[in-house]
C-alpha cells in the first residue's frame, strides 16, 4: 500500500469513528442511521452530474452493494439499540477485516503477505479485546447484541468486496461512489417510512445540524475507502480501515470522558502495532 493511501485510509478511518458517534446522538439509532443515509445521498446527487457514470459493467455491483449496506444500516441500528456503540463498534468493526481477508484471498485473488495477514490479525485482535473487556462500566452485551454486531461485521466485509471489485470495474472510483451514495439513500428512506410514518420520522428535523455533520464524514470516509481499494489490496485497506476503533477510543476518552484502563491501552497497542506491521510488510 503506497504511503498516501495509506495516510488517506487512516483519515478516513477517523471520520468514520466520528459519524459513528454522531449515530449515538439523542435521537432513535435507526433515524439517526436514516439522517445521515439521506444527507449523502443528497450530497452526493449533483456530483453526479460532475464524475459522470460508471462503465454499464459497473452497475450491477452498485445494485447489489445497495442491498448489502441496507442490511447494514439496519443491523448496526439494532446493534446500537441493544449495546453501547464502544461495545457494538468494536465487535463489528474487529470481526471485519477478518473476513475480509478470507473473502478477498477466495474471491478476488488480491496478493497478500504472510506479514500484512499477521498485521491484520494482530489489529483485529486489539478491535475485539475493546469490545471484549475494555469497558468495565457497562454490562456484558447480550447476545442478541453480539448476534446483530457480528452480522453487521459480515455486512461489512461483503460491501467492501463488492465496492472494492465494483470501484475497479467502473474504470473510475469517484464515478462509481458518486453512483452509488447517490442512490443508496432510498431503500433506507422508504423503510424509514414504512416503519415510523412521516410522524415519527419528523423527531429527525431537530438533529439537522449533527445529521449534516454526520452525512459529510460518512461520505468523504467510505468515498476514500472505494478510491483506495483500486490502488491497493482490498484486504488491507479493510484492515487499516478499522483502526477507526482506535479513534472511536479517544472520542469516548475525551467526549464523555471514559477511563484508559490497563486494558484499553493494551488494545489500543495492539492496534498501532498491527497497522506497523501490515506497513512493514
Amino acid at each position: 500500500m503506497p504511503f498516501t493511501v495509506f495516510l488517506a485510509v487512516l483519515f478516513s478511518a477517523a471520520l468514520h469513528a466520528g459519524w459513528n458517534a454522531l449515530v449515538k446522538i439523542r435521537l432513535d439509532p435507526f433515524l439517526a442511521m436514516t439522517l445521515i443515509c439521506c444527507v449523502c445521498g443528497a450530497i452526493a446527487l449533483p456530483l453526479v452530474f460532475v464524475t459522470g457514470a460508471p462503465r454499464p459493467s459497473a452497475w450491477p455491483w452498485i445494485f447489489a452493494s445497495i442491498v448489502v449496506h441496507l442490511g447494514y444500516y439496519l443491523s448496526l441500528a439494532q446493534a446500537y439499540r441493544l449495546a453501547d456503540m464502544m461495545q457494538a463498534y468494536p465487535v463489528a468493526r474487529g470481526a471485519a477485516p477478518l473476513m475480509t481477508a478470507g473473502a478477498s484471498l477466495l474471491a478476488v485473488g488480491d496478493p497478500i503477505s504472510a506479514g500484512a495477514l499477521a498485521g491484520i490479525a494482530v489489529l483485529a485482535t486489539g478491535v475485539l479485546l475493546v469490545a471484549l473487556a475494555g469497558h468495565r462500566r457497562f454490562a456484558p452485551p447480550s447476545r442478541l447484541a453480539i448476534v446483530c454486531a457480528l452480522l453487521t461485521a459480515a455486512t461489512i466485509s461483503a460491501y467492501t468486496i463488492i465496492d472494492g471489485v465494483g470501484a475497479r470495474e467502473a474504470g473510475d472510483p469517484n464515478a462509481y461512489a458518486a453512483s452509488l451514495f447517490a442512490l443508496d439513500a432510498y431503500p433506507m428512506l422508504l423503510v424509514c417510512f414504512w416503519r415510523q410514518g412521516v410522524a415519527g420520522m419528523k423527531a429527525m428535523l431537530g438533529f439537522l445540524t449533527p445529521g449534516l455533520v454526520g452525512g459529510a464524514m460518512s461520505l468523504a470516509a467510505y468515498w476514500i475507502v472505494i478510491w483506495a481499494m483500486t490502488r491497493a489490496p482490498i484486504a488491507l485497506v479493510a484492515a487499516v480501515r478499522e483502526s477507526s476503533v482506535l479513534f472511536g477510543g479517544l472520542i469516548a476518552l475525551f467526549v464523555p470522558k471514559e477511563p484508559a484502563t490497563p486494558i484499553r491501552i493494551i488494545a489500543a497497542a495492539l492496534i498501532l502495532a498491527g497497522l506497523a506491521i501490515m506497513r512493514l510488510a
